[in-house]
């Protein structure tokens, strides 16, 4: 089938998220986990003693997948009922069977179970591809966790750091990330079958006002599901707020990898870090010289609109009245599906960048040399006042020649020229070599190094190790 250019495609779909996670999110995922639940259902309601046969549930199960799409979009549109279109193609299909499918049920039975199963099976996505990140940067910052570079507050030269030091900040929260998102996977629960109201009055009608039964019947659909637990209570639908503590979980995420992005950005223009960059990739259409961190760029751009979006479900459970209402249908399929999209998406962004990340070593070094004079003259003034100078009148002096030095880098477009002026100055009782023996990056890191083995092996390693067998993944983007 041809290409067709004058329908709208989604840049999720063409551009940006992976096959995998647009799966979850599909039509084929979504009716086939549907099935799936009717099967569940049968069975369990099969063994707790209502009149449905093993020939029954056996016909269900082996239709599972055999889904005529067509059929259902078509009976949709007579009936205006998406659950009921698929409930007669799944008849259609299995006729000795229709008359049980969806049996006690209301129309949030399988839809809310779905998205809660496949909310669960998108986050082990996010999970696995997030946990790689955690592993390149590890990697990154031991290589690099004595190099010293200049830390910045304020976006104004400050202190040293190190480059390791540095990562393990991108890494500290993607690891808050990675924690948010474990809890809400442990203790996502299904909604069961709770019926129109949250009542489960039809259940109670279908085993006799047996509650014992009602009860075994939810713990074997979730069972069966792989979930522990249904939810204790509920409306119509389950609460809302699931979606949106699930959303801001990946808001999370989205923030965290901007942050990384937009120091990666900063870097670049800086010419110490850069992005891999691809042997045939063009950085400008009108400058060829340029290598523009669009990788970086597109990372702070999705993030922003993943951080937006988590306003949409947060509205949703928020208005949504009594027992339920169903203005939250349309745009939490919108929602929760583009925010998982999106995230994958920055994901895949994330392991191809921080597998190749560029350290240009010289231009490290030497930005720190032209600042660290500055940040050495607590060091120069001690040694001064050990040979007997006045420690008030040394720190007075180091500020005038701060300033002045300062005034010929800024205004002038001169070189940092502070050492000769220090070493010009008798009250200093100094040399030029003996400042010059001062000024070793190394020794203005404090405990950067140690603090990198520290975090990695306490708080890194635990988690690589607990997840050994996803690691390894690469990331080859399409654009």
């Amino acid at each position: 089938m041809s290409k067709d250019y004058n329908s709208y495609e989604s840049p999720f779909c063409t551009r940006y998220a992976s096959e995998e996670m647009q799966y979850v999110f599909s039509q084929q995922k979504k009716f086939g986990t549907f099935r799936r639940l009717w099967v569940v259902l049968a069975r369990a309601e099969m063994k707790l003693g209502l009149n449905i046969t093993q020939e029954q549930v056996d016909q269900l199960e082996a239709n599972v997948d055999n889904i005529d799409f067509a059929a259902a979009e078509a009976r949709e549109k007579e009936v205006r009922h998406d659950v009921m279109s698929h409930v007669y193609a799944y008849g259609k299909v299995c006729p000795d069977a229709a008359g049980v499918i969806h049996l006690g049920a209301t129309s949030c039975y399988v839809g809310d179970n779905t998205d809660i199963i496949i909310m669960r099976d998108a986050m082990k996505i996010v999970h696995r591809k997030l946990v790689n990140v955690l592993a390149n940067l590890a990697g990154f910052a031991e290589k690099y966790k004595s190099m010293p570079c200049l830390a910045y507050t304020h976006l104004q030269p400050a202190q040293l750091t190190t480059v390791g030091k540095r990562a393990t900040l991108w890494m500290n929260e993607l690891l808050m990330d990675l924690e948010d998102l474990e809890y809400r996977m442990n203790n996502l629960k299904l909604l069961g079958q709770k019926g129109t109201t949250g009542t489960q009055a039809s259940f109670v009608e279908l085993f006799g006002g047996d509650g014992d039964k009602i009860d075994k019947l939810e713990k074997m659909i979730a069972e069966e599901m792989g979930f522990e637990k249904c939810v204790p209570v509920s409306g119509q639908t389950y609460s809302r707020k699931i979606d949106t503590m699930i959303v801001n979980v990946l808001a999370g995420i989205a923030a965290s990898c901007s942050k990384f992005s937009n120091d990666l950005r900063i870097l670049a223009s800086f010419k110490e870090m850069e992005e891999p960059f691809e042997a045939h990739q063009i950085g400008s259409s009108a400058m060829p010289y340029k290598r523009n961190p669009m990788r970086s760029e597109r990372i702070t751009s999705l993030a922003r609109y993943v951080m937006i979006d988590a306003l949409n479900p947060a509205f949703t459970s928020a208005t949504q009245w009594f027992e339920r209402t169903l203005d939250d249908s349309a745009n939490k399929r919108i929602a929760v599906a583009e925010a998982f999209l999106a995230t994958d998406a920055i994901l895949n962004i994330m392991i191809n960048v921080t597998d190749g990340l560029v350290v240009y070593e010289k231009s490290v070094r030497a930005r720190v040399m032209k600042e660290l004079p500055f940040m050495a003259t607590e060091n120069i003034m001690m040694r001064a006042a050990e040979k007997g100078g006045n420690r008030q009148e040394l720190h007075e002096a180091l500020r005038n020649h701060s300033l002045a030095a300062a005034k010929v880098v800024k205004e002038d477009g001169g070189e940092n020229d502070l050492v000769d002026r220090i070493a010009a100055d008798p009250i200093f009782m100094i040399t030029k070599e003996e400042i010059e023996s001062v000024l070793l990056p190394e020794n203005y890191t404090g405990r950067s190094a140690q603090q990198v083995e520290s975090f990695i092996n306490e708080c890194i390693k635990p988690v690589l190790d607990a997840n050994k067998d996803v690691l390894g993944e690469k990331s080859e983007l399409s654009v």
